[in-house]
């Protein structure tokens, strides 16, 4: 049965040397949740100008729905300036208060929440205050989704107190391995291993499940109880990095979603962000069985 995943946060133009593509985390993973038969749903906000009519044109050509993204009468449409590295890695030059920032509260949007089976969100759509504390109601007004946090440290755009809130209202937390120990750092935390950080994570803000994504390395989880699961990484032609942590989560969504299997989660949220790391931008397309074909045949690290 599919799941219904309601993805809450920016959508921004991601600009490379060559062009743009329609982006930011909540629209990949919608594009990714759709791609896996489980139904996304997206809550953001657009300009009223011309990148905003290219979000919506470009939107319906990947089939997510533009019927919860809000039009502002005063922002623009976001943007973010995308330098890939030597190794594919994404760094993020993020322009401020976009309309992504001014995310209303609506009734509409409440009963969205209330009727998914999980609510995923992150910190960068926090940095300003409407989004944020539009955010924090739907958290607090709808307690029966699953509350998944896809951390991502953009540069400029949080502070101890946004992580912390963020941290509190999450039951799930997905999470960088090198942003883990920023987080060790910023909050203060005293572990210096990956796996007793992430314990530490848990035991301190009642997390259920902590999802270390480790690169080259692999994926790792730690849950409340004490299990800890770990699948290593593949040899891959990588092509770049945008979107393959959207792709982790939406493929560990839709195994964990359905069965609550951690294990098995875990090896299909990895297999879906490698495949996706060979393939250019966020929402090249990707198959199922391409996937399942990586976790049969992928030759491991």
């Amino acid at each position: 049965m599919n799941k219904k995943i309601v993805a809450f946060g920016e959508l921004v133009w991601d600009v490379f040397q060559e062009g743009k593509q329609l982006g930011g985390a909540p629209v990949n993973l919608v594009y990714r949740v759709n791609s896996f038969g489980d139904q996304g749903v997206l809550l953001s906000r657009i300009g009223n100008d011309e990148l905003g009519a290219e979000a919506v044109a470009q939107l319906r050509k990947l089939e997510i729905s533009d019927e919860n993204v809000q039009t502002d009468p005063v922002f623009p449409t976001g943007t973010a300036h995308v330098r890939v590295g030597s190794e594919g890695r994404a760094d993020y030059v993020i322009d401020p208060d976009m309309a992504f920032d001014h995310i209303e509260f609506t009734a509409e949007a409440l009963k969205i929440v209330r009727d998914a089976d999980c609510l995923v969100y992150g910190t960068l759509v926090q940095r300003y205050g409407i989004s944020k504390n539009t955010l924090r109601e739907l958290l607090n007004e709808a307690p029966q989704p699953i509350k998944y946090l896809d951390l991502k440290l953009r540069k400029n755009c949080y502070n101890r107190e946004i992580l912390e809130s963020s941290l509190r209202g999450a039951d799930i937390l997905r999470v960088k391995e090198n942003e883990l120990y920023t987080l060790k750092s910023d909050l203060g935390l005293f572990e210096f291993e990956t796996k007793a950080l992430a314990q530490e994570v848990i035991n301190e803000y009642d997390i259920g499940i902590v999802l270390v994504t480790k690169s080259k390395s692999g994926a790792c989880a730690i849950t409340r109880s004490g299990d800890y699961f770990e699948d290593p990484g593949y040899r891959i032609e990588m092509v770049d990095t945008v979107g393959s942590g959207s792709a982790f989560s939406a493929g560990f969504l839709h195994v964990f979603l359905e069965n609550k299997n951690v294990e098995e989660a875990l090896r299909f949220g990895n297999a879906a962000g490698a495949v996706t790391a060979t393939t250019h931008g966020a929402t090249s397309w990707v198959t199922k069985k391409r996937i399942t074909e990586l976790m049969r045949t992928g030759e491991r690290r």
